[in-house]
């Protein structure tokens, strides 16, 4: 039997208003500590482009960028089983879901969530939407299902996943640009 494998804490900033899910950290990831750390996944890359970050830089200065632009980051599954690194290989019987309900109840001004992907999607769906039926408040969010930024999903050129992104992340940090407190302690994380 492949052990359990577990999911880092949100990366969140002083304010976010975007939080973006991914389904569980693959191996590269689980053995740097980092979220999408490996070589061909694309997530830093076009988030940088949005965002407005290096997607070379150190990944603690890309991590306080994207909390200071207003970008939480998290996973929706906490724990579960996945032999290998694929989303379809995720044991659904196994999964245990993050306090996804709670993070939106301690920042209230997140009104997007987008999916990095089909996998992260459909778990939210299992796992987070029965409980956040209960909270008429946490329904009103938006939600946007993205291209995943994964290697393996290889079908979707790289021009349509960047316009995805960036529609979706842009008018969000625009927002939070506009809004943003004039203080340079904004966008503390306080997570890895």
């Amino acid at each position: 039997m492949t052990d359990v494998i577990r999911s880092f804490p949100p990366i969140v900033g002083a304010d976010p208003r975007i939080l973006i899910l991914g389904s569980m950290p693959g191996e590269a990831s689980l053995r740097a500590g980092e979220y999408y750390a490996h070589p061909r996944n694309l997530f830093w890359r076009i988030v940088g482009e949005a965002v407005g970050f290096d997607a070379d830089a150190p990944y603690a200065e890309r991590v306080a960028t994207l909390a200071a632009a207003g970008v939480a980051l998290w996973d929706v599954a906490a724990a579960c089983v996945r032999p290998g690194s694929l989303d379809t290989s995720i044991v659904r019987d196994s999964v245990v879901a993050n306090d996804i309900p709670g993070l939106l109840r301690a920042h209230p001004r997140i009104g997007r969530i987008c999916f990095n992907g089909a996998a992260a999607d459909a778990l939210f769906c299992r796992y987070v939407d029965p409980v956040l039926s209960a909270d008429t408040d946490l329904l009103r969010i938006e939600r946007i299902r993205l291209p995943s930024t994964s290697p393996a999903n290889a079908s979707i050129p790289l021009d349509r996943k960047r316009a995805a992104w960036r529609g979706a992340v842009i008018v969000e940090r625009q927002a939070v640009a506009e809004d943003a407190p004039q203080s340079p302690n904004f966008a503390v994380p306080i997570g890895s």
